[in-house]
């Protein structure tokens, strides 16, 4: 760790910056990445993404600022996944591939508008650890602050809903409230993560550490903690082999999340 803090130093601040928000997303990502997947909801993340990218093309082309005008696209998204996922006879898995397919297609095309995929489409794409400007680290940081501060407030209701929401509803507790809390949550996490992972990749941020954790762990909150602290080594380890290597960051945190599912698999498979 005083290795990597000692390189980090050492680096740009722009690259400083991306770190430092790389970390936050890590830990708001594990923290509703164990929820998603037991709830069987782990796709939502890759969904969201592609609508986030196709939000953020809109942007460029009308000369918005691309996450100010994604967050509130994204969240809507999310409350309407959510609502025919409950309602709809369409599965939850058909409507976010339906989703997801049809904001990608927008994106394609909205960036085709603008000279095809330039620099600032490739990384919503793909993610940058470079593109994080100061006023994109100014509203980041206290989104992403708030998501953690409400997970860890409202850890109780979003357990109770996350194992037996039948139960939880009988026993009071507003169900549909929080699962659209948990969406909100998952929505701006997400828009905010794809600057450092990019679209094709940030769902393996909310899935990895997960299920990495439940190899081994079988309480709720060994998985979270585990989770947590999976997620940010990941991030850390990989964003060293991209500075390293000269890889795309992105990649290289998926492909150490990646390493490490392998090894926990190994390792539950062997304590069993």
């Amino acid at each position: 760790m005083s290795d990597f803090i000692s390189v980090v130093v050492s680096l740009p601040s722009v690259v400083q910056r991306g770190i430092f928000l790389g970390i936050l997303t890590a830990v708001a990502t594990s923290l509703l990445g164990v929820t998603l997947v037991l709830k069987r909801f782990s796709m939502i993340g890759d969904g969201l993404s592609h609508v986030a990218f196709g939000a953020m093309s809109i942007a460029l082309v009308l000369g918005l600022a691309p996450l100010t005008f994604a967050i509130p696209v994204v969240v809507l998204c999310a409350f309407l996944l959510m609502h025919i996922s409950r309602k709809s006879k369409m599965g939850g898995d058909s409507a976010i591939a339906l989703l997801s397919s049809t904001a990608l297609a927008v994106g394609i095309a909205s960036a085709s508008l603008v000279g095809g995929v330039n620099t600032n489409v490739n990384d919503y794409m793909f993610g940058s650890i470079v593109a994080i400007s100061k006023s994109d680290l100014y509203l980041c940081v206290p989104v992403l602050t708030a998501v953690i501060v409400l997970f860890v407030l409202l850890y109780n209701r979003i357990f109770a809903v996350t194992f037996d929401e039948g139960f939880a509803k009988v026993s009071g507790v507003k169900t549909e409230v929080y699962n659209m809390i948990i969406a909100i949550l998952t929505a701006l996490t997400v828009v905010i993560g794809m600057r450092i992972m990019g679209t094709l990749l940030i769902s393996g941020l909310i899935i990895f550490p997960a299920l990495s954790s439940m190899r081994i762990f079988r309480s709720y909150k060994a998985v979270i903690i585990s989770s947590v602290t999976v997620s940010v080594l990941c991030f850390i380890g990989g964003t060293l082999l991209s500075i390293l290597f000269e890889t795309p960051v992105g990649a290289s945190i998926v492909l150490a999340n990646a390493f490490v599912f392998a090894i926990f698999t190994i390792i539950g498979k062997t304590t069993k």
